[in-house]
């Protein structure tokens, strides 16, 4: 109910660009352009999906692609999205999710694409499961492209973790630690396609490399992560 007033609202109500609150548009075609243009410079940064690795990386951690840096824009548009339910801007971002999900390259035939579970309460108080639902417009994305793809909800956390702001990268390990695991009759699902592991954002990388270990553990094959975003200040790999 609450998702539904909140696309209602954007209706009628004025609104600002998520990235940069430029007035009467939910997104201008510049931080768009942020979020997934793919090849090209701009400003001097190279735009498109890159690979990204903590450091240091928690064991475990498959390939990870990234559409874009997260700052600026990028950011500000995910926060939106995230935590004040402008539930609009789920489509680009999902567009850019598909990007990197292209630039991870995983190989032929059809793909799971997995989003990390946040937990039961986080998602009660937003009143939208926001990992997901830029899932299912990748996956949409991916299709019109021709690649097969759907999104399988595959994991669940079996017990309660601490919410992970303001923890390091060595306590988001501990804290996680078979925090996740793969719902009744989900591994043999998972046997039947490419699994990629998507996430809205990663920092440490912690969440990935335990839902990758959870997957495992259930006889799913990881062909590697795909992210919007990814903190830049902690990666070997950097974005300029």
């Amino acid at each position: 109910m609450r998702g539904l007033w909140r696309e209602f609202a954007g209706l009628v109500l004025p609104v600002g660009c998520a990235g940069c609150g430029r007035p009467r548009t939910e997104l201008c075609e510049e931080c768009a352009r942020s979020l997934c243009a793919e090849g090209g410079q701009a400003a001097g940064r190279r735009r498109g999906p890159r690979r990204v690795r903590p450091s240091p990386a928690p064991p475990g951690l498959p390939r990870v692609y990234a559409a874009a840096a997260y700052a600026d824009a990028v950011r500000a548009i995910l926060l939106a999205h995230k935590e004040r339910g402008a539930l609009a801007l789920a489509a680009p971002l999902g567009r850019a999710l598909a990007g990197a999900v292209r630039g991870l390259r995983p190989g032929s035939g059809p793909l799971l694409l997995i989003p990390v579970p946040s937990a039961p309460r986080a998602v009660a108080g937003r009143g939208h499961d926001p990992v997901r639902r830029i899932a299912l417009a990748a996956a949409r994305e991916l299709r019109r492209g021709g690649t097969g793809a759907r999104v399988l909800a595959a994991l669940r956390q079996r017990r309660t973790v601490i919410d992970q702001a303001g923890l390091g990268a060595r306590q988001r390990q501990l804290n996680l630690a078979g925090a996740l695991e793969v719902v009744g009759g989900g591994g043999r699902l998972l046997r039947g396609g490419r699994v990629v592991l998507v996430d809205d954002l990663m920092t440490t990388g912690a969440s990935l490399a335990e839902a990758a270990r959870a997957v495992g553990e259930a006889g799913g094959r990881v062909a590697g992560a795909a992210v919007v975003a990814a903190s830049p200040g902690a990666f070997e790999i950097n974005w300029n």
